[in-house]
């Protein structure tokens, strides 16, 4: 059975399963020969050129198991009878780590006053703080939770939101209800056609005065133009780790508008990430190997 992955550690998790040859393919440079042969294909974190003529190459192609959680590059050209796995719970840590920091950094005014460091200017003044605040998050699954337990010991109030309503998390329907008493709203959603464009001027009007957005989820969930124009009167803050379009171009207002801080998709880039996409590529390979019912399966309903 041929498999690619995309990287050599990938590769040395599954060197010792009986009758499986892998190859690596990180999507830099062409993609190797052999497509037609692939059984089992896990994508590089970065999505590769071309990926609907190349799944279409994949003539035997069974089982596509990403290393990420969204599967928005894959799900729209996948052949038929193939299945289709995310990596549900791999990023919690990292992205969850980085939505506490994001909220820190920007309500303590970090980057201001990293700017002070550097002209070397003491300029002291009272900022905010997260503590006492209403955290709103908005797409609650493993990483929300995963937030959540980090928040336990800043003394917030979390108010909890998905697309399915059940004990203690609020159904999407009452959103628009909840957004005015937030003082941080988190974005965790997965980008599908209803989540695209979902966070507009009509939403981001709907925050409080003074409220921050944090997007960890997909840049395209949030319209861009209207995000800027909220940033330039001051009256919202935001921190970004995607954006839209991705990358930010040079030159982009996005990048100079007051009150945002922004990373370039870093959240689930970490070590910890690494380690434990391993871990689920190996336990999938072997679920898949020995005929047994595959994790994360991505369904209609996702």
């Amino acid at each position: 059975m041929k498999i690619w992955v995309p990287s050599e550690a990938a590769a040395d998790v599954l060197t010792d399963l009986p009758d499986v040859e892998c190859v690596v393919y990180d999507g830099r440079g062409p993609a190797p020969d052999g497509a037609d042969e692939v059984e089992v294909w896990i994508p590089p974190l970065i999505p590769v050129p071309d990926i609907p003529g190349l799944m279409a190459a994949m003539k035997r192609l069974k089982l596509v198991q990403t290393v990420t959680a969204g599967v928005e590059p894959y799900r729209p050209h996948l052949p038929h009878g193939v299945t289709l796995c995310n990596a549900r719970g791999v990023h919690d840590a990292g992205t969850a780590e980085w939505a506490v920091g994001a909220m820190i950094a920007v309500l303590r005014e970090f980057p201001g006053f990293v700017d002070a460091q550097r002209r070397g200017e003491w300029t002291y003044h009272h900022t905010g703080v997260l503590a006492d605040a209403k955290v709103l998050i908005v797409g609650y699954g493993s990483i929300g939770a995963a937030l959540e337990r980090r928040l336990e010991g800043f003394e917030v109030e979390v108010v909890r939101v998905a697309r399915t309503a059940r004990e203690g998390v609020h159904p999407m329907e009452e959103l628009e209800g909840l957004l005015p008493e937030a003082d941080v709203v988190v974005l965790l959603v997965p980008a599908t056609s209803e989540t695209t464009g979902m966070v507009d001027a009509a939403f981001l009007a709907r925050m409080k005065d003074g409220a921050l957005l944090i997007n960890a989820a997909r840049g395209a969930v949030v319209v861009t133009d209207a995000l800027v124009a909220e940033l330039e009167s001051g009256r919202l803050r935001a921190a970004l780790d995607v954006s839209d379009p991705e990358p930010l171009p040079e030159g982009h207002p996005l990048w100079n508008a007051p009150g945002v801080l922004i990373t370039p998709h870093v959240a689930g880039s970490t070590p910890a990430s690494t380690r434990r996409s391993l871990r689920l590529i190996r336990s999938q390979l072997l679920r898949y190997l020995a005929g047994e019912p595959l994790n994360n399966v991505i369904t209609e309903s996702y």
